[in-house]
């Protein structure tokens, strides 16, 4: 036993006496007839070595105080309750109970469960900083009351930096009720009024497993309030156990432009995708590696990364060997536009499925001197793409556009425009391959996106560098845009092109 657990074991020894001895002075109001002192003493010894077996028995020294919780708790009770049928035994072979009354039987169990369970969690709220550290920190509202507004409370009780001091939740039941001690004051709509109250200059929503429209609507209420606005990480980030509950962060983009989760025909992407060998052009790409990712879930036989970038393709290898361990995969170095390296890799793994995502997308990039390599790349490169899926029997093939090929103004957009044109042109009865084709605007955190130019811009005091005063751009997340993308494939039967609701 290292020197805290037999700390606490003398601790608990030392506990185990001063129960047995109150049960004592409780029994008789305080006054211990001199008979009944004696058998005090004589039965004192064999309770606390019955007890002190038990706790060990029971694993009672396998905890830390510092995180006492309800296990800890169901132990002290299962101990104590243990100790309460085999202490009266013993003493019954020994004595018969003749000096101990039977109402001490019944005190001794409950103070020792009152006095063994409190002292941890004092020493807990202690080491927490409950006690006698006042209130520290900045004042916070917490909006949400749910499981991660608990912990979020839990973790914010060992913060020097905050101090939440309410909560507000729409959920008219909770009002007036307390959480850890810290009180729900109202709805959502009260930041301003209780902001103003208490002096807070901060938020923080705790809402991870909240639509999307209410958690929009707690921000934009509390920056029109003039506060901060900080939340707790996304429901998907903390399932997947790569960030915990306590790491706050400001609110981004992608939580107010997220929507509610996109439902999909699961079992119809199993029939699509399990037990198949997939290929995905532009594998290493924002929205490539992402289709790789998802495409995981409904376990492929194999995954046939194609890419032209070698550090992307090295990144997206990475990924899948840290990550997703368990799916087959394959590495392929290559161009679209190379005719003989694509008849190679379908010959060797016969693909049933292809993901075209392999693309030259930035606009003004494209125009002007690079316009003959948008066409290649796009065009050309879909061409040699299709035509070899063709010619191996490939079931499905997608093709991933844009909304920029509707009337396209662009290079890049009539580019693509023109390799629409092409999986139309190649989509026929008479053959096995049905070609589909996806559009969707412009897609949150993807290579080439113009929100990271934006925060450039805002950062450096502006200006933002817009087409028209009254430009309306649409966005969609990377996650969402590949789900709809793969439930658009699941559901073309040829020829069709799909426009995704932005």
């Amino acid at each position: 036993m290292n020197p805290r657990a037999l700390l606490v074991f003398l601790h608990d020894v030392a506990v185990a006496c001063l129960a047995w001895v109150a049960a004592y002075w409780l029994r008789f109001n305080l006054e211990l007839p001199e008979r009944f002192a004696q058998g005090l003493l004589d039965t004192l010894g064999p309770v606390v070595l019955i007890q002190s077996l038990l706790f060990f028995a029971l694993g009672l020294y396998r905890g830390i105080w510092r995180f006492a919780s309800l296990p800890d708790l169901k132990r002290i009770v299962t101990a104590a309750g243990l100790g309460a049928l085999a202490a009266p035994m013993s003493l019954y072979m020994m004595s018969r109970l003749s000096d101990v009354p039977r109402s001490v039987l019944l005190l001794y169990p409950l103070l020792l469960v009152l006095m063994m369970s409190g002292s941890r969690m004092f020493y807990r709220s202690w080491k927490d900083g409950r006690v006698l550290r006042g209130e520290k920190g900045q004042p916070v509202l917490i909006l949400g009351t749910g499981d991660a507004a608990a912990t979020l409370l839990r973790d914010l009780a060992r913060s020097e930096e905050w101090c939440a001091v309410g909560l507000l939740d729409d959920d008219s039941h909770q009002h007036g009720r307390q959480l850890h001690g810290v009180p729900i004051l109202g709805g959502i709509a009260a930041i301003p009024e209780q902001a103003r109250r208490l002096g807070v200059t901060n938020v923080i929503i705790a809402m991870p497993a909240a639509s999307a429209a209410k958690r929009r609507r707690a921000a934009e209420l509390a920056a029109a309030a003039g506060l901060g606005v900080l939340t707790v990480p996304s429901f998907d980030d903390l399932i997947s156990g790569r960030v915990s509950i306590s790491q706050i962060r400001k609110v981004e983009l992608e939580d107010l432009l997220g929507r509610d989760q996109v439902q999909l025909d699961d079992a119809g992407l199993y029939r699509l995708l399990s037990g198949k060998v997939i290929l995905v052009t532009g594998a290493g790409g924002s929205i490539g590696s992402e289709l790789c990712v998802q495409i995981a879930r409904f376990a492929p036989r194999l995954l046939v990364f194609y890419e032209v970038s070698e550090l992307a393709l090295y990144f997206i290898e990475q990924e899948f060997s840290r990550r997703l361990a368990q799916i087959p995969i394959v590495c392929v170095a290559g161009d679209v536009r190379d005719a003989g390296r694509l008849a190679e890799v379908f010959t060797k793994y016969r693909p049933e499925v292809v993901f075209h995502a392999a693309a030259y997308k930035h606009v003004s990039l494209m125009e002007s001197d690079n316009a003959w390599q948008a066409l290649r790349n796009n065009v050309l490169g879909t061409w040699e793409v299709a035509r070899a899926a063709l010619a191996h029997g490939v079931g499905k093939f997608v093709l991933i556009s844009t909304d920029k090929a509707v009337n396209p103004s662009s290079v890049m957009g009539a580019s693509k425009r023109l390799a629409e044109m092409v999986c139309q042109a190649m989509n026929s009865s008479a053959t096995k391959t049905s070609f589909v084709t996806v559009r969707f605007g412009n897609v949150l955190g993807s290579s080439g996106s113009v929100i990271p130019k934006f925060r450039e811009q805002i950062a450096a005091g502006g200006p933002l560098t817009v087409t028209h005063p009254e430009v309306m751009r649409y966005f969609m997340l990377i996650p969402e845009a590949v789900q709809l993308v793969m439930q658009a494939g699941l559901m073309g039967e040829g020829g069709e092109i799909f426009v995704l609701d932005m």
